[in-house]
């Protein structure tokens, strides 16, 4: 039996590339948004610093004071728009949306055969997403049958649940595998990802860098990363973060550390 039972999977920019739709749709909302206020242009950087990996509200309030600017909260029912953090939150989900429906979204190969691996394996598997998408996204890329447990942004804010980078909604999915933290997997992109899972006592912490940087990814938490899942198998389920703490300081499967 392998060490470790559960792999716990990001989807935005691990399973499928609707991470870079979402930077995009980022990209999309705040730079007139920018330009229009009189504030430093919006960057790619941006993303990466203050939005990958967060709630969709969180992320528009941590751009906001990286800009000085400071709006009310507001609440969830908010149109989109200017007024508050939600409005502007709700106009980023509204482009989203339209972008999934013109450009379609199809699953990373190299991680529909790690997922398929590791399943073989006998481990068990669920997705932890900060986006309320996720349920549309996963059924877009025929992904919605692979996973039993799904730990998103809609029951993180039903069950009142921190994001990420809090472990929260990670230990919930391990809970809901009935596996503990040390016997489980978490996959990220994410800066605040990684930090979740290192944060969480997991028994490994793996990076996909999808554009971040692998030392970024490994300095947050990460104890290995690649640039593509399908460099990995199922083997990594018998290399908990005891055994990978030598790996982490070393240059890594994706060839950048």
């Amino acid at each position: 039996m392998p060490v470790l039972r559960a792999v716990l999977f990001d989807l935005d920019g691990v399973l499928t590339p609707t991470a870079e739709i979402h930077m995009r749709a980022w990209e999309r909302l705040f730079a007139p948004y920018c330009t229009a206020h009189g504030l430093a242009p919006y960057t790619a950087a941006d993303y990466f610093a203050s939005i990958d990996g967060k709630p969709r509200y969180d992320g528009v309030a941590t751009f906001l004071v990286s800009r000085g600017v400071e709006l009310p909260r507001g609440e969830a029912s908010d149109a989109p728009g200017e007024g508050t953090v939600c409005a502007l939150g709700n106009r980023k989900d509204e482009i989203v949306n339209r972008m999934f429906a013109e450009e379609g979204i199809a699953p990373y190969p190299g991680s529909v055969r790690f997922l398929d691996d590791v399943t073989r394996a006998g481990a068990a598997v669920a997705v932890v997403s900060s986006s309320r998408n996720t349920p549309a996204v996963l059924a877009a890329a025929g992904l919605a049958d692979r996973f039993a447990v799904v730990v998103d942004g809609n029951v993180a804010a039903r069950e009142h649940i921190a994001g990420k980078p809090a472990p929260d909604t990670y230990l919930r999915a391990a809970e809901l595998l009935g596996v503990p933290a040390a016997e489980a997997v978490v996959v990220e992109d994410a800066l605040s990802g990684v930090q979740a899972g290192a944060a969480g006592g997991f028994g490994l912490v793996l990076g996909v860098d999808r554009g971040v940087g692998a030392a970024a990814l490994h300095a947050h938490g990460a104890d290995v990363v690649v640039t593509d899942l399908g460099d990995l198998d199922a083997t990594v389920l018998d290399r908990p973060r005891v055994a990978t703490d030598a790996a982490a300081a070393a240059p890594t499967e994706g060839g950048d550390a």
